[in-house]
């Protein structure tokens, strides 16, 4: 363990306990009872309202001035909030969330109910390798820095953009970068899996109104449409899961009938073909038209005529 990390998780037991020997914190720490000592001068000298107390019962304590008040929070209260930080960190694999975590947890009482929620993700290898790309916007957007990449949109076309960022975004199992684009002169929302040589530029900026931006990507929603499904039971969970089980209701033995809202384009085709033959659209007539010519369309990829 760093010294640093050390000098933090010192203070997050003091303001969780009373009194610390110096013996318990070298247990803890695995380090000697004078570096310990060291220690404490160094927090003192920061500042820090440590006190020290002698005896046999003596050892180190913290001002309770200086203590976080934790009758605001019950035992339930931070088993949330390291299970909303437990996932954070799960998406993003960030040693920052992973020291803030071990600093509730100080906080928590020893007595505290732990595991009653556990999240997993998939530990997809692109999500290790965006980390590097997270970590340089984010120090951007903090220092005001400019980021140049290469952009490829969605057929495949190269642009070199230069960004003024102001906001990551992650969006069910993607991240986003928000900010003004200074080619195109307006806010834009780049995918950061279609970034590449993302670094940060020398050149500083001043924030825009960033009110806008917000109003510009409200303006570029995509209009969704009404839909009815026949769907069967065995997709049944996935549907109340994003749609909620009112969009659901009996149909048959064999099916049941969804109505929810889709784009109709390729985005929302994309998503209703990836259920397979576990969903059949019956209305309205236009969105089985043109379902049916976009799956046509990828029919035609592994037919002889259309094989490579």
């Amino acid at each position: 363990m760093e010294k640093i990390e050390r000098l933090l998780s010192i203070i997050m037991i003091l303001l969780r306990k009373d009194i610390v020997t110096s013996k318990e914190f070298a247990q803890i720490f695995n380090v000697s009872k004078r570096t310990i000592l060291r220690d404490m001068e160094i927090l003192s000298l920061s500042n820090i309202p440590i006190y020290s107390i002698n005896g046999i019962n003596g050892g180190y304590g913290i001002l309770d001035e200086y203590k976080v008040d934790k009758r605001l929070f019950s035992s339930s209260d931070f088993e949330n909030i390291l299970t909303a930080l437990g996932g954070l960190e799960q998406i993003l694999i960030n040693e920052e969330v992973e020291v803030t975590i071990k600093k509730i947890e100080a906080m928590g009482s020893p007595l505290s109910p732990k595991g009653s929620i556990q999240l997993s993700f998939y530990d997809w290898e692109g999500r290790s390798e965006i980390i590097q790309t997270l970590k340089i916007c984010q120090e951007s957007i903090l220092k005001r820095r400019l980021v140049s990449f290469d952009y490829i949109d969605k057929n495949g076309t190269t642009t070199n953009r230069i960004v003024e960022p102001y906001q990551l975004h992650f969006s069910e199992s993607s991240w986003y970068l928000k900010g003004f684009c200074l080619h195109r002169q307006r806010y834009r929302t780049f995918k950061l899996s279609r970034t590449d040589h993302l670094v940060m530029d020398e050149n500083t900026f001043n924030p825009r109104d960033y009110l806008f931006e917000q109003e510009h990507e409200a303006s570029y929603q995509p209009q969704l449409v009404a839909i009815k499904a026949l769907i069967s039971p065995s997709i049944k969970d996935q549907f109340i899961e994003r749609y909620g089980r009112k969009s659901i209701e009996n149909y048959s033995s064999e099916y049941f009938l969804a109505t929810i809202y889709a784009p109709q384009n390729s985005i929302g085709f994309q998503f209703l073909a990836g259920f397979g033959t576990n969903l059949e659209i019956v209305e309205p007539n236009t969105y089985v038209e043109e379902f049916r010519a976009y799956l046509n369309k990828m029919v035609e990829k592994y037919t002889s005529k259309g094989s490579h």
